[in-house]
């Protein structure tokens, strides 16, 4: 039977408030609006940013929300206005739109692009389709794949090959696009280069795989988490120190180790202080840092010297690549075994279990948990 242009209902995890577990919950899931895409949610990745907005982030994202943004699911409608989807199609959502004809998509200085969901956060409500218990309930970054069914925008979407598992590839719509891409695209390494990666989650890990395709000879993997060392080399990782093993600043030990310091660094534990620290382990005459992990509610700094002297210190926003065009590419090379996925999911749960998902998360014994609807 026919959903089209009906209201659909399903399951959905809805986080009614910051810093509370989400609850499932049956929602309503309205048809998609003019070059809007309703689509089926088959599987989602549970990333840190996910855990960042409800246990730290604050209110000011807006709550009550369905959070998830790192999906994969079939289309199931289509709104007035959409010529480049069909029902049936595989997608990806995207929390970083790709219209295609703004003045930063036709930049290629950015990835970014002027309908980006959260350029108008103060209309969130106005722009949902989900509904609970008589009340709005807001679709986080646009995408909210911690539901059975969601509904996005047409330049938030990407069609992917029919022949890609989406309880893989849906990693590439965060985490492993994000640190893979920061290597290669946003810093730049260079072949011959040395490396340091701060912070070994999935973005962590795929930070190291980008170090390694992009031709460096040495990769320091950083994370307080001794556990997590096999796992970098096998993502290519050469060096593995823990910050606990010693009694002065990480940043000395790295310029130790590498007589002055690394040519480029990779912050992905979306700390303050590790951002500092990585910056400051860089060679002081050349060396490039770049901030991987997200925080917006704490500010960072350095000494003006640490820059003046030559350092760069950047940021990475979905690792550099242009949403829309780039992702069908990274699936493309995961089927053709150029990049790592599979190795980055060690856990898979039904939706009903996200918050355990988050548990494992925050306490170190997965890299990726993939829910499956």
């Amino acid at each position: 039977m026919s959903t089209t242009g009906k209201v659909i209902k399903c399951k959905a995890a809805v986080a009614w408030e910051p810093k509370k577990p989400m609850t499932i919950e049956d929602i309503e899931v309205a048809p998609p609006q003019a070059h809007e895409v309703r689509l089926k949610v088959v599987a989602t990745g549970v990333c840190h940013s996910d855990y960042y907005i409800l246990y730290e982030g604050g209110k000011e994202h807006g709550f009550p929300c369905v959070l998830g943004h790192e999906g994969a699911g079939i289309v199931e409608s289509t709104g007035p206005g959409v010529t480049r989807f069909k029902p049936g199609d595989k997608v990806i959502p995207l929390f970083v739109s790709q219209c295609g004809e703004c003045q930063l998509c036709l930049s290629d200085k950015t990835n970014q692009c002027v309908k980006n969901w959260t350029v108008d956060e103060k209309n969130m409500e106005s722009k949902s389709r989900f509904t609970c218990k008589g009340k709005v309930i807001i679709q986080f970054m646009g995408t909210s794949t911690f539901s059975e069914y969601t509904v996005v925008r047409e330049v938030a979407l990407t069609k992917i090959s029919d022949s890609a598992p989406l309880d893989k590839v849906c990693l590439l719509g965060c985490g492993i696009s994000t640190g893979y891409g920061a290597a290669i695209n946003t810093a730049k390494v260079q072949p011959g280069s040395t490396c340091a990666v701060f912070g070994l989650g999935a973005v962590g890990l795929a930070a190291v795989m980008g170090c390694q395709a992009a031709g460096a000879s040495r990769i320091i993997a950083v994370d307080i988490n001794k556990d997590k060392s096999s796992k970098a080399k096998e993502f290519g990782a050469t060096d593995f120190v823990n910050p606990k093993d010693y009694k002065k600043p990480i940043q000395e030990v790295l310029m130790e180790m590498t007589d002055g310091g690394v040519d480029f660094s990779l912050e992905c534990a979306g700390n303050v202080d590790v951002m500092r620290c990585a910056l400051e382990s860089t060679r002081r005459a050349w060396g490039v840092s770049v901030i991987v992990g997200w925080v917006d509610v704490k500010d960072v700094s350095t000494k003006p010297v640490d820059l003046i002297c030559g350092r760069t210190w950047k940021g990475s926003y979905f690792g550099g690549w242009k949403s829309v065009q780039s992702v069908p590419k990274l699936v493309s090379d995961y089927m053709d075994k150029k990049i790592k996925v599979d190795e980055f999911i060690t856990h898979t749960l039904p939706l009903e279990k996200v918050n355990e998902a988050f548990d494992l998360m925050i306490t170190g014994k997965s890299i990726r948990t993939v829910l499956k609807m």
